[in-house]
């Protein structure tokens, strides 16, 4: 059972958070106010129903010892007690220590692996799958960079993603992607196994990570590959080193350097981030009782079987023979959700071990 002390704090917070707002406050600290209420709203309601509930409960019970009572009484204690246990594990699950990034935007980086022009393939594959699945949740889509594979597809491609819960949905899909199936290039009709690399990044607002200027070396060049006239005469590609962690990005998409900075900037916050991120994940990993995979970019994470029409997720075991609808995006609700509720279920166990 939560402690009754825990349940009361929420409500209190959520008291006085409403209260407070309520009374007049700058428009700064409003803001602010309002997303910490959008917060705890849902899990003040989530207790709230838990709490009449076992109210009810206990009255019902008390008019058990009345015989004109009993047999109406016992009806409803008993229906109670049914709905209790499904209650309790929603408000459990509210409490669960939220991820900060959860609500942030994410750079998506999607870069061919092993496997040649098939691999490219693939990784065009996945972009498309990904950017219908966006369309679906009605989030924004914008490209960043690209490389394109010599028969189609990318080498590399990143793109921000941009709309609501964006990391808590695809957090879990950083990792090696891995595709069986018989190339369009293939003349003898042999099954080829290529894969790609999946990183999200969650992308922090400019406060949650301050860079100094002082710690950045910027180097100007010319951009090299297609691109116009521009290409050979002026310096408008951008590299960034931030010396520090050493993380290197490049842009040279845009026309303009002041563009190509700016977006360079984009991906170097999200990446030290990230590493940032990592850092404090491996000091916790230790006291960890467990997690939906390893989080590490190396580690296959799915594989995806043309020929047989399946799709595979290798940290939950879980296999669905709905292939097409995962490409098309709308299939890969079914998977991101067993994910996350996967990952709920070990952090609760966690809980109820340190309990």
């Amino acid at each position: 059972m939560i402690p009754q002390e825990k349940l009361l704090n929420v409500l209190g917070r959520f008291d006085a958070v409403s209260s407070e707002m309520e009374s007049g406050v700058t428009p700064e600290r409003y803001a602010s106010m309002a997303k910490e209420l959008s917060d705890l709203r849902p899990r003040a309601e989530a207790i709230r129903r838990l709490m009449n509930a076992l109210e009810a409960r206990r009255e019902a019970e008390a008019l058990m010892a009345d015989p004109e009572m009993k047999a109406m009484a016992e009806e409803e204690f008993f229906r109670l007690n049914d709905e209790l246990p499904a209650l309790e594990r929603d408000v459990q699950l509210m409490l669960l220590p939220r991820d900060a990034a959860d609500d942030l935007n994410v750079i998506l980086e999607i870069r061919a692996g092993t496997g040649g022009d098939e691999a490219s393939l693939f990784a065009g594959d996945l972009f498309r799958m990904y950017e219908r699945y966006a369309s679906i949740q009605g989030w924004k889509v914008e490209v960043l960079s690209m490389s394109e594979g010599e028969v189609g597809g990318f080498k590399e491609i990143i793109a921000e993603v941009t709309g609501k819960g964006v990391f808590a949905k695809l957090k879990f899909e950083s990792g090696v992607h891995r595709v069986q199936r018989v190339p369009a290039t293939e003349g003898g009709g042999r099954i080829h196994t290529s894969a790609a690399t999946v990183a999200v990044l969650p992308e922090p607002e400019e406060v949650d990570i301050e860079i100094n200027e002082k710690d950045l070396r910027i180097d100007v060049y010319r951009a090299s590959g297609a691109g116009g006239q521009h290409v050979n005469k002026t310096e408008s590609a951008v590299r960034i080193t931030h010396l520090p962690t050493g993380t290197v990005v490049a842009q040279q998409d845009e026309k303009s350097q002041h563009k190509n900075k700016a977006r360079a900037m984009q991906l170097l916050r999200a990446r030290i981030y990230e590493k940032e991120r990592e850092r404090v994940d491996s000091e916790r990993a230790a006291d960890r009782k467990g997690q939906v995979g390893s989080g590490d970019r190396s580690e296959r994470i799915r594989t995806y079987n043309f020929p047989q029409g399946r799709v595979t997720d290798h940290r939950i075991n879980l296999t669905l023979y709905k292939l097409d609808q995962v490409m098309e995006g709308t299939g890969l609700e079914e998977l991101l959700t067993a994910l996350i509720t996967e990952d709920q279920a070990m952090k609760l166990a966690a809980l109820e071990d340190e309990a």
